[in-house]
C-alpha cells in the first residue's frame, strides 16, 4: 500500500496522542487498523497487539470508519453510543496527492473531566438526539451488528470477512441456513456496514403475510384501488425502503405470482402499487434469506429459476450450531451476560456439568433455541452458577439417550478426537507441536489424524 510510511511509526504517534484528551484509531483504505492509543485501547478493554491488524468493525461498535476511506468525506462531531457512554466522533480520511491512504478518527469520552465540566443543556441536547437516534433504529427494525454474530470457528471468522466484503456494493445476497443460525443478524449487518445504512432498512417475512395481501403490502396500492382501501392510498414495504434496504426473509414462501412482481423490480428497478396506471422506479438493495431448499423447488416448479439467479448473485451460508460446537461456550457466555442484565440476577457462570450437557446437544433450534434454553436456566436458578437443574428436562435426557447409545469405543475415540483437534488449532496446525502437547510421538498423531479424517490440517 502506498504511504505505509504513514503509519509506521508508533513511538512518535503516542507521543503526540496519549497526553491528549482523545483516543485515536487510524486504518488504511481496507478498514484495517493500523493505529490505535493506549487510553482507547483501555477504553475499549482490548489489548493493542491484538487489535493492530484486524478490521475496525471487530473492534468499535456501531464505527464508521471503515466508509471514510471509501466516501473521502469528513464525518465530524458525530455522537455515538459506545459501551454505554457518549463519545463525540470525528472522522477525517488521510489524502495524499489526491489518493485516499485511510481515515484518523478521534474520540472525546465522556468520563473525561472536561466532559464531565459540560453544561446540562449540551448533555440534555447530546441525551435528546441519542434518543432518536434509537428510535430511528428501532423503528426501522435495526437492533444486530456483526458484534452479534458470535463465534471464532474458520466458519464463522471467514463469513464474517465475507460479509464485509459484499457489504460496500449494492449486489443482491441470498442468506442460507436453518431456521435459528441468525440470517437476520447477517441481513441487518451487511445493512449496517454499507453506504445505506443511514437509510431505512425493512424486513418483510413472505411466509407471514396472508397470500391476498402480499401484493399490497410489497407494493402499495392508490386510492380506490379496490373495496376498503384507504383514502389517498398506502405505501408499501419497497417504496418505505427507497434508497435503503429490503430484507425479504422466507422467500421460499413466497407465491409464484409475486415471485414474477420481484423478478419485475430486481430486472427494471421499478414496481407498480396496486391500481397504478404507471410505474415508479425504485432504489433499493435486496437481501432474501430461506432455509428452504430452492433448488429443488425450482426443479418442482415450485420456484422460479431466473427470480433464483437474481436473488442469489452472492450467497452466504451460515452453518447450523451442531457443526461448529466449539461457539457454544462463547454463546453461552454472551447469553449469560445478556440475560443476566436483562433481569438483574446474578448468574456469573454454568457449571461444567451442565456445560457438557450444553456442548453435547446437536441443537435442532439452533442458536435461537440455546439462547431460550439460558433466558430459561438464569430464572430458574437459585445461585450464581447455573446447574444441571436449571436447564430443561429434554436437554438432560438427550445426553442420557445419547450415551445408552454409545459404547466404550465410541467415548474414548470421540474424546481423542476432540484433543488432537483442540491441540493442533492451539499449536497453529502444527503436527509436530501438537503432539508434543499431547505427550504422543509424531508418527502417532499422523496416524490419529488419518485415522479421524481431521481435515483442517495445513499440509
Amino acid at each position: 500500500m502506498r504511504g505505509t510510511e504513514l503509519f509506521i511509526n508508533d513511538h512518535l504517534l503516542d507521543l503526540i496522542f496519549e497526553s491528549a484528551y482523545y483516543g485515536i484509531v487510524i486504518v488504511d483504505c481496507e478498514g484495517i487498523i493500523q493505529y490505535i492509543s493506549n487510553n482507547y485501547c483501555e477504553f475499549l478493554e482490548a489489548d493493542r497487539e491484538e487489535v493492530i491488524g484486524k478490521h475496525v468493525t471487530d473492534v468499535i461498535e456501531n464505527t464508521r470508519m471503515h466508509l471514510i476511506p471509501r466516501t473521502g468525506q469528513k464525518d465530524m462531531a458525530d455522537v455515538q453510543l459506545l459501551r454505554g457512554e457518549f463519545v463525540i466522533a470525528n472522522r477525517i480520511p488521510i489524502i495524499e496527492n489526491n489518493e485516499i491512504l485511510g481515515a484518523i478518527g478521534t474520540i472525546l469520552f465522556r468520563d473525561l473531566d472536561d466532559w464531565k465540566k459540560m453544561n446540562s443543556h449540551i448533555k440534555d441536547v447530546l441525551s435528546e438526539l441519542n434518543y432518536y437516534r434509537n428510535e430511528w433504529e428501532t423503528e426501522n427494525g435495526l437492533k444486530y451488528s456483526l458484534h452479534d454474530l458470535i463465534g471464532n470457528t474458520p466458519e464463522v471468522t471467514e463469513l464474517k470477512e465475507r460479509v464485509k466484503r459484499v457489504a460496500s456494493g449494492d449486489i443482491s445476497v441470498l442468506l442460507r441456513g436453518e431456521s435459528g443460525t441468525g440470517k437476520e443478524i447477517l441481513a441487518q449487518s451487511i445493512h449496517k456496514l454499507s453506504e445505506r445504512s443511514d437509510k431505512p432498512f425493512v424486513k418483510v417475512n413472505c411466509g407471514s403475510i396472508p397470500e391476498h395481501l402480499l401484493e399490497s403490502e410489497l407494493f402499495g396500492y392508490e386510492e380506490g384501488a379496490f373495496t376498503g382501501a384507504k383514502k389517498g392510498g398506502k405505501i408499501g414495504k419497497f417504496e418505505f425502503a427507497a434508497g435503503g434496504t429490503i430484507f425479504l426473509d422466507e422467500i421460499g414462501d413466497m407465491p409464484q405470482h409475486m415471485q414474477v412482481k420481484l423478478l419485475r423490480v430486481l430486472q427494471e428497478k421499478e414496481f407498480e402499487p396496486v391500481g397504478a396506471l404507471q410505474p415508479k422506479k425504485i432504489n433499493i438493495r435486496v437481501i432474501a434469506a430461506t432455509n428452504r431448499p430452492l433448488e429443488k423447488m425450482i426443479a418442482d416448479k415450485l420456484f422460479r429459476e431466473d427470480l433464483f439467479y437474481r436473488v442469489n448473485a452472492v450467497q452466504l451460508f451460515i452453518p447450523p450450531l451442531r457443526e461448529r460446537t466449539e461457539d457454544i461456550h462463547l454463546l453461552v457466555d454472551h447469553f449469560l451476560k445478556k440475560v443476566t442484565v436483562r433481569i438483574g440476577k446474578r448468574v456469573t457462570s454454568v457449571s461444567p456439568e451442565a456445560l457438557s450437557i450444553i456442548e453435547q446437544y446437536e441443537w435442532p433450534g439452533n442458536i435461537r433455541e440455546l439462547e431460550n434454553v439460558i433466558d430459561a436456566g438464569v430464572h430458574l436458578s437459585d445461585g450464581e452458577i447455573m446447574g444441571i437443574e436449571a436447564l430443561p428436562d429434554y436437554l438432560v435426557k438427550s445426553k442420557t439417550t445419547k450415551m445408552e447409545k454409545r459404547s466404550l469405543k465410541n467415548i474414548i475415540e470421540e474424546t481423542e478426537k476432540k484433543a488432537i483437534e483442540r491441540a493442533l488449532k492451539q499449536c497453529g496446525y502444527d503436527k509436530n507441536k501438537a503432539a508434543e502437547s499431547l505427550g504422543i510421538g509424531n508418527s502417532t498423531i499422523y496416524d490419529k489424524i488419518k485415522k479421524y479424517t481431521i481435515t483442517d490440517c495445513v499440509e
